[in-house]
């Protein structure tokens, strides 16, 4: 029976606080335009339900086109900022890994959050100019980033890997464990 390894070190923790790649980025982003989307949607169901069973009318999103325009603006600004305000991780970001963070690393704050979501469809129009400013700039920062004072890291949940790999029951002495994955010090 093979023994169990903790991961190396570079898969847990040699990316944590990198800036992240123009990929990572697009593919964290295109998970939560479906996230945004499937949300949208359900709740748009949810909503024509209850006012069918409350009400006995048939509401049809075809016929209130601006109506659903508007709720779709407000509620992908309340997707991303109150998720960004919050944690500074959307639901695509978390699942890849990635964190906005201020300029200098510290947690984005509210307004930052609120302007980087009022400025993203700026990075996005334009064929996309103000998301391959990413591919150049040294900290891969796209437009938004930079008018909102942000940047995006790798922000691996590194102390959870070790402490998972910690919790295995296998044959492995608690000393050789040790120099394995040295157990932490305090929150980090």
């Amino acid at each position: 029976m093979a023994m169990l390894q903790p991961p190396p070190p570079e898969m847990t923790v040699g990316r944590q606080g990198h800036y992240a790649g123009v990929v990572s980025r697009l593919v964290a982003f295109g998970v939560d335009i479906g996230a945004l989307w499937g949300l949208y949607t359900l709740g748009i169901y949810a909503v024509s339900l209850a006012i069918q069973l409350i009400g006995g009318k048939s509401v049809a999103l075809s016929r209130h086109q601006i109506a659903g325009l508007i709720t779709l603006v407000v509620w992908s600004f309340v997707y991303f900022a109150y998720q960004w305000a919050l944690s500074g991780k959307t639901i695509g970001m978390a699942l890849l890994g990635l964190q906005v963070v201020q300029a200098n690393g510290d947690p984005i704050r509210v307004r930052q959050a609120i302007t980087r979501t009022l400025v993203l469809p700026l990075s996005v129009a334009f064929l996309g100019l103000g998301l391959l400013m990413a591919l150049v700039q040294k900290e891969r920062r796209a437009l938004h980033d930079l008018i909102a004072g942000t940047a995006v890291v790798y922000a691996w949940d590194a102390r959870a890997a070790r402490l998972r790999w910690l919790a295995q029951k296998d044959p492995v002495a608690p000393s050789t464990r040790a120099a394995i994955a040295p157990p932490l010090s305090g929150p980090t």
